[in-house]
């Protein structure tokens, strides 16, 4: 320790002669250095005390900014999330509605559809009824006229003209009376 003590310049004390010398004592070598050092401290301290109050400030000053957003980004989280619960229930009750929408057109669909097959069914059985009735009047007309004109042709040639004036008229009274059934 003595070497370290000895390294130290003594400013209290010079020699007579002006040659420069150590100073052993240790207090006082000590007090110098701490007075100089405390000295330097602060005289160049206080701007450092004003530049780390300035940071300081602006650290808690970032904090509070960031304690805003982050109180602001929880916020609109919720609110994003009630949107976003308010839509599943809507896009359910959709769904749901949807569905039934659905079923209820697919079932009224299939029912119209019965309707009309059975509306075109009926259709097709009048036709083929209709056409079944014209067929079997035109061929009883077609007999009709065939038979008349085989009786027409064998009274003609077997009969006075008295006799076939009467045959004449019974005819056109049965071709009256069917008529009236024809129509």
């Amino acid at each position: 320790m003595k070497g370290v003590t000895d390294s130290f310049v003594s400013f209290g004390h010079w020699p007579s002669a002006g040659s420069f010398g150590f100073n052993t004592d240790i207090l006082a070598t000590n007090l110098i250095n701490l007075s100089v050092v405390l000295g330097v401290l602060i005289f160049f301290g206080k701007g450092v005390s004003d530049l780390l109050d300035n940071r300081k400030q602006r650290i808690l000053s970032t904090i509070r900014n960031s304690e805003e957003l982050r109180e602001g980004a929880i916020e609109q989280l919720e609110k994003a999330r009630a949107r976003l619960r308010k839509v599943e229930i809507e896009a359910d009750e959709f769904r749901v509605n949807g569905y039934s929408e659905i079923e209820r057109e697919k079932w009224n669909l299939i029912n119209a559809t019965y309707e009309n097959l059975e509306r075109l069914e009926n259709y097709k059985n009048e036709t083929i009824h209709f056409e079944q009735q014209r067929a079997i009047n035109q061929v009883r007309q077609r007999v009709f006229q065939q038979a008349l004109q085989g009786a027409l042709g064998t009274l003609n040639s077997c009969s006075n003209s008295e006799l076939h004036l009467r045959t004449i008229g019974a005819n056109i009274g049965m071709l009256g009376a069917m008529k009236e059934v024809t129509d």
